[in-house]
């Protein structure tokens, strides 16, 4: 069993899929989010907030699940945040083409109230219908 570096910066991935310790996360599946086109990028967050709704706004009905994840390369701002709503990156969101290793989860932890998760769902939807989607893909 693999276990964190010492003294190395964790991250949070939110998700629906069941990882365990030790795995690694990599670009190339289908996004959770957005067009749904083959990911060229991973994301983390040094948030739990920002990994929450990682959690939550994923597709798919496994368990919404929060990792504890150390980049295995080099980061970067994720642009979708930090240049177009939030400049300085506040969220601390980030991708990476660089696969991320799994070494913990957090078991327990509160969602956003059904509203404000409503919220956030319906305004991706304008965005979508407006056909502004993530640059992320």
């Amino acid at each position: 069993m693999l276990s964190p570096t010492p003294f190395s910066q964790t991250y949070f991935h939110g998700t629906k899929f069941d990882l365990k310790i030790g795995d690694f996360i990599k670009p190339s599946f289908n996004s959770n989010y957005g067009l749904r086109k083959n990911a060229k990028f991973i994301f983390l967050s040094a948030t739990l907030d920002a990994a929450i709704w990682g959690a939550e706004l994923a597709i798919g009905d496994g368990k919404q699940r929060i990792y504890l994840v150390e980049p295995t390369g080099e980061i970067e701002d994720d642009p979708d945040l930090t240049d177009k709503k939030f400049p300085g990156n506040p969220t601390k969101s980030y991708r990476s083409v660089h696969p991320f290793r799994v070494v913990g989860e957090v078991t327990i932890w509160h969602g956003h109230s059904a509203e404000k998760l409503q919220a956030m769902i319906t305004g991706l939807e304008k965005l979508k219908e407006q056909g502004i989607n993530s640059s992320n893909e």
